[in-house]
């Protein structure tokens, strides 16, 4: 828990320190980004999922025209190797992205925690997935690694990589 607090801080000082001024939540400002992404377990999850399937919904402010700062969660869905079962994780944090010019190249990462679905006993663990891809006034299309980190004791790291889509919902 002090992990996740220690990393919240770190993000939202990050944020705090390029964002210009209080900025005033607008239609033309904000919106939501919803979207999937496909990937493959990467390290120890390979041993037990070959395929993961994610949904995400993001809440996003820009506090300047090239800093977008907010919001996700989602589920990534983790499918089982023969003889195993299915597992998911729900992301709940915030994120940062990068748009050096209004289409083309962007960078940012998530971070926060993330819950574990469909396994016994399991905890959850400190989660950051950083991407980087393009994007355009309505979509964004990006890489990512996604990283859940946990102690050896509450059954080690839980790691993908993949692609993904989101298209974003804007306010009228």
């Amino acid at each position: 828990m002090k992990k996740l607090f220690l990393a919240t801080a770190i993000l939202f000082s990050t944020v705090a320190a390029f964002a210009q001024e209080p900025e005033e939540i607008t239609s033309k400002n904000s919106w939501l980004k919803a979207g999937l992404s496909a990937g493959v377990p990467v390290g120890d999850a390979s041993d037990y999922s070959s395929f993961v399937a994610g949904l995400d919904l993001k809440g996003q402010l820009m506090s300047t025209p090239h800093l977008g700062i907010g919001l996700t969660t989602g589920y990534n869905h983790f499918f089982a190797k023969d003889g195993l079962e299915d597992f998911g994780t729900i992301p709940l944090g915030g994120f940062v992205r990068v748009y050096p010019k209004a289409k083309g190249f962007f960078a940012g990462t998530d971070i926060g925690y993330s819950l574990l679905t469909g396994a016994n006993d399991a905890d959850g663990g400190f989660y950051v997935k950083p991407q980087i891809g393009y994007h355009n006034y309505s979509w964004n299309f990006f890489g990512y690694f996604n990283g859940i980190f946990r102690s050896d004791n509450s059954g080690g790291n839980i790691n993908h990589a993949g692609i993904g889509a989101t298209y974003n919902i804007r306010f009228r």
